[in-house]
């Protein structure tokens, strides 16, 4: 086997010539099933494979090619050209965007989430920390602040939450744990049976995903304004990969990301219209946690947490100061804008 062959099969890429077109053909990892949460993705390969006339084509793969929590690896050895992953399963692997994942940021909605991302994303620090994983950001998957599904009585006062084994990763464990909370960080797909079998009392997760998952169907009821924070999600593609791919077949794939992300906000936006339907359908009580309680948490789980991140991150040789006064300084331009 020749070294340029060896080198293709390696990347995933597979290459044909029909006079003097170049076909492409990348696989993307991702997990569960179709989901709001995965609808760029699938927007995303629609438009590529649309502007191209069928000569990129992007296959969608559900578990089949990796498990979730090592899409980042498969990504960096290139057993497939695109993924996407979360923060939070391997804070260790992606630091520099964890700043995303810290509770209490003040992200309001879906489009100041994409705003945030994005400039992180931008961020040489992030670009280099990618580049050791042979990644190279794409886009991101903007969810909505999470919120709490439990079982039993529910629980709307802060000292309620000592105690609770939480399924949270990232940014949102360490929010709960400070405030008792005893986080868990099985991974999305693990999540119902966790709650089923007891190993976890609450499940943070934003709406999709506990309708995806499942655990509104073990839910007795559902915090409808704690709003702790979110994880951070990005889809990443294989550097070499993207290097690899002919002036057109880049450009079209850089174009479609806009019009992939506003498809996905627009489809999201329709499952939150649909959120307290779901709720009465399932029988879910909708608590809401006083004002008081809210900034209890933020007291104990906001600040504290930011420092300390700052803190670490620093020592680890970051610029933590500056990604962090970028996510303060672009929510700031995108509610000037609006």
């Amino acid at each position: 086997m020749s070294t340029i062959t060896a080198r293709l099969l390696a990347t995933g890429i597979a290459v044909t010539f029909a006079g003097e077109a170049l076909a492409t053909e990348w696989n993307a990892s991702l997990w569960g099933k179709r989901r709001a949460f995965t609808e760029h993705v699938h927007k995303l390969s629609e438009l590529v494979e649309e502007k191209t006339g069928g000569e990129f084509k992007i296959n969608i793969s559900y578990g089949g090619l990796s498990k979730n929590t090592e899409n980042l690896d498969g990504i960096s050895i290139g057993a497939f050209e695109m993924a996407q992953f979360c923060a939070g399963y391997h804070a260790d692997k992606n630091r520099a965007i964890t700043v995303l994942e810290l509770p209490f940021l003040g992200v309001a909605n879906l489009d100041e989430e994409v705003a945030v991302s994005h400039a992180v994303y931008d961020h040489p620090a992030v670009a280099e920390e990618m580049a050791q994983w042979n990644a190279k950001m794409l886009m991101t998957s903007p969810m909505p602040q999470y919120n709490l599904v439990g079982t039993g009585d529910p629980r709307d006062e802060l000292s309620e939450f000592d105690g609770m084994r939480v399924r949270a990763t990232g940014g949102l464990g360490r929010a709960f744990s400070a405030v008792g909370g005893v986080p868990t960080s099985v991974t999305s797909s693990e999540a119902y049976q966790a709650m089923e079998s007891g190993v976890v009392d609450t499940v943070a997760f934003a709406q999709h995903a506990h309708l995806s998952f499942g655990t509104i169907n073990q839910a007795d009821w559902w915090t409808a304004n704690l709003n702790p924070g979110t994880v951070n999600c990005p889809v990443v593609v294989n550097i070499d990969a993207y290097e690899g791919l002919s002036d057109a077949h880049r450009t079209a794939l850089d174009e479609s990301v806009s019009e992939a992300i506003d498809h996905y906000l627009a489809n999201y936006g329709e499952l939150l219209k649909q959120w307290d339907s779901v709720l009465e359908e399932k029988g879910v009580t909708k608590v809401e946690i006083s004002d008081a309680e809210l900034e209890k948490f933020r007291d104990v789980a906001g600040k504290p947490i930011h420092d300390a991140w700052l803190e670490d991150m620093a020592a680890q040789g970051l610029p933590a100061q500056e990604l962090y006064d970028l996510v303060l300084s672009t929510l700031e331009k995108a509610r000037a804008s609006n």
